[in-house]
C-alpha cells in the first residue's frame, strides 16, 4: 500500500516548469528497506518510527544518528547509560523492559534522512506486533510522519499516542520537553 506521493517535482524547459517525474521512472532513487522488529512476547509498549536514517540504515541499527534523542530519553527515563552499551546489548535492556522498536514503513524510496523524502512507502505489517507482542498494550508514534499510519495502527486495539519526534530536526522541542511527553507515557504502561 503507498501513503506518499510517488512522483517528484523536476525543473525543466525554458518557463521554469515543474512537471513530476515518478521515482520510478527515473532509476535515480533505489528503493531501500528497513530495519527489523524489536520485540519480545512481553513487549507492552513499542514506539513506532517512520523509516530509518541514512545513519540507521548504514549501521543496521535503531536511531544512530548521534543528535537523535531517541537512547538519551531512555537513558533519562530507566537510569542506565544504553549508549555506554554495545547495541546488541542495549537491545537486551529495551526488551527486557517490555519496550519494542520499529517503523511503519517496510521500504520507500527517499534520498537523505528527512521524512518530507520518503516516497512510495509501503507500511510493516502490523498485524505481526500482536503475533510476536501479545503482551502489547499500546504503540507510540515517534513524530508526525510515523503517526500517519495512526488510523492504520488503530484497528490493532491497543492505546495509541502520538510523541514528538526525537529526530534532530525536531529543534521546535527542547530535550526536557520532549522526555516529559515520553515519561507521561512510559509511566502508563510501567516501563518507567
Amino acid at each position: 500500500m503507498s501513503t506518499r506521493r510517488s512522483d517528484t517535482p523536476l525543473r525543466c524547459g525554458r518557463a521554469g516548469q515543474e512537471v513530476r517525474v515518478p521515482a520510478r521512472a527515473t532509476g535515480a532513487v533505489e528503493r531501500l528497506r528497513g530495519l527489523p522488529p524489536v520485540l519480545a512476547p512481553h513487549t507492552r509498549l513499542v514506539v513506532l518510527g517512520s523509516f530509518p536514517s541514512v545513519a540507521s540504515l548504514g549501521a543496521r541499527q535503531y536511531y544512530a544518528h548521534p543528535r537523535n534523542h531517541f537512547w538519551p530519553i531512555l537513558c533519562a527515563l530507566w537510569g542506565v547509560d544504553l549508549r555506554a552499551m554495545p547495541y546488541e546489548a542495549r537491545l537486551e535492556v529495551v526488551r527486557s523492559r517490555g519496550l519494542g522498536i520499529w517503523d511503519v514503513y517496510a521500504q520507500c524510496r527517499r534520498e537523505g534522512s528527512l521524512d518530507s523524502a520518503i516516497e512510495d512507502a509501503q507500511f510493516n505489517d502490523f498485524d505481526r506486533l500482536l503475533r510476536e507482542a501479545p503482551a502489547l498494550e499500546a504503540l507510540a508514534h515517534n513524530g508526525g510522519e510515523s503517526a500517519r499510519a495512526m488510523r492504520h495502527t488503530r484497528t490493532l486495539g491497543v492505546a495509541v499516542y502520538r510523541l514528538p519526534s526525537t529526530s534532530p530536526a525536531n529543534a521546535s522541542w527542547s530535550f526536557e520537553r520532549k522526555l516529559e511527553a515520553w515519561r507521561e507515557v512510559f509511566t502508563a504502561h510501567g516501563l518507567a
